[in-house]
């Protein structure tokens, strides 16, 4: 059970990272990436402006310092002066108390300056990486995004870009539909015209029968004017018949006027 449940962590792990590496986009990883080292390198300069304010804060305690050990050691050489010997030895057991706390204020101070100074230094190496990195991460993204159109359009002239494989598939579908349709209406011609389909409007004649139709009508043409001609030829002779009878019946004494 272990042994599966670790095949199917393994393959969902798997997935997830496909599925990551499909929706990253290495140009806004970098501007993440230059985001980030920003906010460090900012964090780095408060850094050093803490410590900067802390030395100075140190310095102005000494300078306290140094005054109140002057001021007791004149108030000492007064009293000494005074014949106040008791009050010249406080004001000096004071002043001794104030230069051990100066000398552990320098001791500070000397600390201070030299964190102030490494974090100075790592600030301005951090600044000078993230300049350079940020010249890199706009070469990149140029560079990238300058590949990213060339395969654009690489893939737009083969056809094997996404948008241009929808075109070519609606195209061969097209196609496809048309070559059918045209096959079908091919097919129900032939049989219209071998007769193996009846035609509901009777409109249709296969090619037999066109010919049939031929022949009939060239026939009754070729009869009809057989008949006219036959007509005109009894006519005729009918004519002739006539024109005879009254030639023989006609006296040859019969007068003839002269045209005036």
């Amino acid at each position: 059970m272990s042994g599966v449940m670790k095949r199917m962590g393994m393959i969902f792990r798997a997935k997830a990272n496909k599925a990551l590496d499909r929706a990253e986009d290495p140009r806004e990883t970098l501007d993440y990436s230059y985001q980030k080292q920003l906010e460090l390198l900012q964090k780095v300069r408060r850094g050093v402006a803490d410590v900067a304010t802390s030395r100075k804060r140190l310095e102005l305690q000494l300078a306290q310092l140094n005054k109140q050990s002057s001021t007791l050691e004149d108030q000492g050489r007064k009293a000494l002066a005074l014949g106040r010997e008791d009050l010249a030895r406080e004001a000096l057991s004071r002043r001794a108390a104030l230069q051990q706390q100066v000398t552990d204020l320098e001791t500070q101070h000397q600390t201070l300056q030299g964190e102030e100074e490494k974090l100075t230094l790592g600030a301005q190496r951090l600044q000078a990486k993230v300049d350079a990195f940020r010249t890199k991460k706009e070469t990149i993204k140029a560079t990238y995004t300058a590949a990213q159109a060339q395969t654009r359009i690489g893939e737009a002239f083969t056809g094997i870009s996404e948008e241009m494989g929808d075109v070519g598939l609606a195209i061969q579908r097209a196609e496809d539909k048309t070559a059918q349709l045209q096959a079908r209406a091919g097919a129900i011609d032939e049989l219209l015209a071998s007769g193996a389909l009846n035609d509901p409007t009777g409109m249709a004649k296969d090619d037999l029968q066109a010919e049939l139709d031929r022949l009939s009508g060239g026939t009754d043409v070729e009869l009809e004017l057989q008949r006219m001609k036959a007509e005109l030829a009894g006519g005729a002779s009918e004519k002739q018949a006539i024109e005879g009878g009254s030639g023989q019946q006609q006296p040859k004494d019969t007068p003839r006027f002269d045209k005036q």
